[in-house]
């Protein structure tokens, strides 16, 4: 076997074992049959300002989202970093049922003949004027318990939205878990009852600075953002929730990153 398929085949096994340890099989044949948990690759494009937004844009729009619809890879988010480290940037999030079609993408979209033809101008450009500056990923796998994406009320109809991507660092590995459990067994209710609309929970699998989990929500505008988040954490739920001592013994999330995001217009999320 191609040392690059096996990679990617052990890639794939590895993320459904993390999925269900006692029983790969299960995960695999779960995930052929549309059942399960969602996977997600997410992407974020680090650019120069300049002429790369404008091949950046056409790429995603033109090229890509069409064929990773044709590989049944959607919806497809793509967002512009407002604030936040490190931009201008693009952030893309690409969610699959199958661990497997996410990381053989690469591959599967080099045989798509039309793809390649549409996204040459990018794929294809020099290394003196390149499509990007550099591209970080990470593998993600949703919470138990929020295994899909939901997909915000404003996207159906292209409506004003603000996005938040937080990723929360676990100074232990016990802590991760006791903080995966906060947000699976209340929190995100309690958001809920905020008003908070929320997109995707997950555990990053494979990515930097593990271990740590990353979730989206979603608001009007940033002045809604405001004034959910106060009443989120000013409500006697939370208060009441965070102060049980299981959870409030040690701080047990140790680095909050946090992230603006603007869909862009072309976004499926």
């Amino acid at each position: 076997m191609e040392r690059r398929k096996f990679l990617v085949s052990s890639l794939a096994a590895s993320a459904l074992a993390v999925a269900n340890p006692s029983s790969y099989a299960e995960a695999a044949q779960g995930a052929m049959q549309g059942k399960g948990r969602e996977f997600y690759q997410l992407r974020r494009y680090h650019l120069n300002s300049g002429p790369q937004r404008k091949l950046c844009d056409d790429f995603f729009r033109d090229a890509l989202l069409p064929a990773l619809g044709r590989l049944q890879i959607s919806p497809v988010g793509v967002f512009d970093l407002s604030i936040g480290p490190e931009t201008p940037s693009i952030y893309v999030l690409m969610p699959s049922l199958s661990a497997e079609a996410l990381a053989t993408v690469e591959t599967r979209l080099g045989q798509d003949a039309e793809y390649m033809k549409a996204g040459a101008a990018f794929l294809n450009a020099p290394a003196k004027e390149p499509a990007f500056d550099r591209m970080e990923s990470s593998f993600l796998q949703a919470f138990e318990k929020w295994p899909r994406i939901v997909l915000p009320a404003a996207t159906a109809t292209h409506g004003p939205r603000v996005f938040e991507l937080r990723i929360y660092e676990g100074a232990t590995d016990q802590d991760h878990r006791r903080k995966v459990e906060m947000m699976q067994s209340g929190e995100s209710e309690i958001f809920t009852k905020a008003g908070v609309e929320q997109v995707f929970y997950s555990e990053t699998l494979i990515g930097s600075r593990l271990p740590n989990l990353t979730y989206m929500l979603v608001f009007d505008s940033l002045a809604d953002r405001d004034k959910k988040w106060a009443a989120f954490r000013a409500s006697d739920e939370w208060k009441t929730y965070s102060t049980q001592p299981k959870y409030a013994f040690e701080a047990i999330v140790s680095t909050i990153n946090n992230f603006i995001l603007t869909p862009t217009t072309y976004s499926q999320i």
